[in-house]
C-alpha cells in the first residue's frame, strides 16, 4: 500500500465586514456614562488625616489590536486576487502583549476576494446572439456535456489504478505473509508478500511457475515487461532476488506481480453458479468486456494470445470501489502470447465464442435482451470474427443500449447519447451527493459514453443484430 494522497485544497469562508470601525474605549469610562446616579447620602464627618494619601493615577486607556480578519475604516483597497498578490493566509488571534512582542506595526486587513463567478453563456462560449439560436445552444451543452464525463471518467480511471507500486530497487526488503500459495492458477502459484522501504510498503504477489507448467514464450514475458500499465492486464515491478526468502520453496529469481489476485475465472463459475440468473449473465457480460479490452490492447500491439484458458484468467477486488461491484479482471497469461505476422484483428474472436459459451453454461437462456443478446454475439464471433475492439463496442451495446430497435436509425443515435450521457451524470452526481463509493461498472460505463459516437454504435448494432 501507498501513503494516501494528499487532500485537495479549499478555499476559506468569506470574513464578515462592517460600515464603520468600532470605537473601543476604557472600560470604566464606558460604565461611568452607563450607570444612573444615585441621591447623595449624608456623610459623618471624619478627621482629617495626618498625611493625606496622593489620589492614584488615572487608569490608562486599553487599546486592542486587531487580526488580520478585521477590517478597518480606511476606504477598501483593492483584493489581492485582482491586484495580482499572493494572499496571506488568516491569522489566529493574539494578546496585545503578544502583538507588542513582535512586530508594532499591524498591517491593515484587506476585504476578502470574490468567489468566482461565471455566467452561463461565458461558460459555455455563447454570445448573446447564440442564445437565440437554440442548434448553438445544444451544440454548446453537448460539448460541455462530453468534456465533463471525460473528466469524470479520468478521475475514476486515477482512483481505480493508484497506489501502483513502482520498480524494485536495490534498497527495498521482503517479507513472506503466508508459507502456502494464496491462489493457484493454470500455470502458476501466487504467494502474497510485502515490499518495504523508508518511505511506503506495498502488498504483491510472488509469481512462481507451477512445476512441468509449459515453458513461457520468452517474447510475450518481454512483451509484459515492457507494456505501459493496464487496468486489465497483470503489471510486473520486478523480481525476488534468489536466496531474499530462504524459507520458500522455489529456486531462483521470481517476478513480482503488482496485483494480488483472489479467484480464477474458473473458480468464479462455480462460485457465481448460485447467483440469480439476470445478475449472472450481467457478471458474464461485464467479464468478458473487460477481457475484451485487454485483447484490443494486445491487438494494437501487433500480438495475439495463444489460448484463452479461464484458470489463467485471475480476478481480483479493484481498489477505491465498492465491495458489491463486479470483480477486476486480469490478462496473466503471457507465456502464452506471441507476434501475429497475418495481422492480429480477429485472432481472438473464436476464443471468445467459445469463452463465452462456457460461461454462460448449459442452463436455460433467459429472455431478456441482455441474454439474448449475449447468445447471438457467441454465434456472430465465430461467424464474423471481428476484432476485440468490436466484441468491446458490441458488449457495451448489450449493458448500456442503445436497443435492438435503433439499428439502421443513424440519425436517431445522437439524441440517444446525448441523454444517456445526461442520465449518467445525473446517476453519479446523485450516489456522489448520498456518500456512495463509485462501483467498477459505473467507470466502465463513463469510459463507454465519454467514447461513444454515432458511428461506432451503428456498427455495434450491425453486428450484434446482422
Amino acid at each position: 500500500m501507498s501513503d494516501p494522497e494528499p487532500p485537495t485544497k479549499t478555499t476559506g469562508v468569506n470574513t464578515p465586514t462592517w460600515p464603520t470601525q468600532p470605537t473601543y474605549s476604557n472600560l470604566g469610562e464606558v460604565r461611568a456614562h452607563l450607570l444612573p446616579s444615585k441621591p447623595c447620602r449624608p456623610r459623618t464627618p471624619e478627621p482629617p488625616l495626618a498625611h493625606p494619601q496622593p489620589l492614584p493615577p488615572p487608569l490608562p486607556k486599553k487599546t486592542l489590536t486587531r487580526t488580520q480578519s478585521l477590517p478597518t475604516h480606511k476606504a477598501p483597497s483593492p483584493s489581492p486576487v485582482q491586484s495580482g498578490q499572493h494572499r496571506k493566509p488568516l491569522l489566529g488571534s493574539l494578546s496585545v502583549d503578544e502583538s507588542r512582542a513582535g512586530d508594532q506595526r499591524v498591517e491593515p486587513a484587506r476585504p476578502p476576494a470574490e468567489l468566482p463567478f461565471c455566467s452561463l453563456d461565458t461558460e459555455l462560449g455563447l454570445s448573446l446572439h447564440d442564445l437565440h439560436r437554440p442548434e448553438a445552444v445544444h451544440a454548446a451543452l453537448e460539448a460541455r456535456q462530453l468534456e465533463g464525463l471525460r473528466v469524470v471518467h479520468a478521475r475514476l480511471h486515477a482512483r481505480l489504478l493508484g497506489g501502483r507500486p513502482g520498480p524494485c530497487r536495490p534498497g527495498h526488503g521482503f517479507r513472506l505473509l503466508d508459507s502456502s500459495p494464496c491462489l493457484e492458477s493454470g500455470d502458476a502459484l501466487y504467494y502474497r508478500l510485502v515490499r518495504a522501504d523508508e518511505e511506503a510498503w506495498h502488498l504483491l504477489a510472488a509469481k512462481v511457475p507451477k512445476p512441468g507448467a509449459e515453458e513461457p514464450h520468452p517474447w510475450g514475458l518481454e512483451l509484459q515487461a515492457l507494456l505501459a500499465p493496464h487496468f486489465n492486464l497483470q503489471g510486473l515491478c520486478g523480481l525476488v532476488p534468489e536466496g531474499t526468502l530462504p524459507e520458500m520453496s522455489w529456486r531462483g529469481p521470481v517476478a513480482l506481480a503488482t496485483e494480488v489476485p483472489e479467484l480464477t475465472v474458473a473458480q468464479w463459475l462455480v462460485e457465481a453458479g448460485t447467483q440469480p440468473p439476470m445478475k449472472f449473465t450481467r457478471a458474464v457480460a461485464l467479464l468478458l468486456l473487460q477481457l475484451s479490452m485487454a485483447l484490443e490492447h494486445l491487438e494494437a500491439q501487433g500480438a495475439a494470445l495463444a489460448e484463452l484458458r479461464p484458470e489463467n484468467l485471475l480476478l481480483m477486488s479493484p481498489r477505491g470501489c465498492g465491495a458489491t461491484g463486479p470483480p477486476r479482471l486480469l490478462l496473466a497469461d503471457f507465456g502464452r502470447v506471441h507476434p501475429c505476422p497475418q495481422g492480429p484483428l480477429g485472432a481472438h474472436a473464436r476464443q471468445l465464442s467459445s469463452l463465452l459459451r462456457k460461461l454462460l453454461g448449459p442452463r436455460k437462456p433467459l429472455a431478456t435482451p441482455l441474454a439474448v443478446g449475449l447468445e447471438h454475439l457467441a454465434v456472430q464471433l465465430a461467424r464474423v470474427r471481428p476484432s476485440a475492439a468490436q466484441t468491446r463496442c458490441a458488449l457495451q451495446v448489450l449493458l448500456w443500449g442503445p436497443e435492438q430497435e435503433l439499428r439502421g436509425r443513424r440519425a436517431q443515435l445522437g439524441p440517444w447519447l446525448l441523454v444517456r450521457r445526461a442520465l449518467l451524470v445525473l446517476h453519479l452526481a446523485e450516489r456522489a451527493v448520498g456518500g456512495e463509493v463509485p462501483h467498477l461498472e459505473d467507470w466502465l460505463c463513463c469510459e463507454y459514453l465519454a467514447q461513444a459516437t454515432e458511428a461506432s454504435l451503428d456498427l455495434a448494432l450491425e453486428l450484434l443484430w446482422d
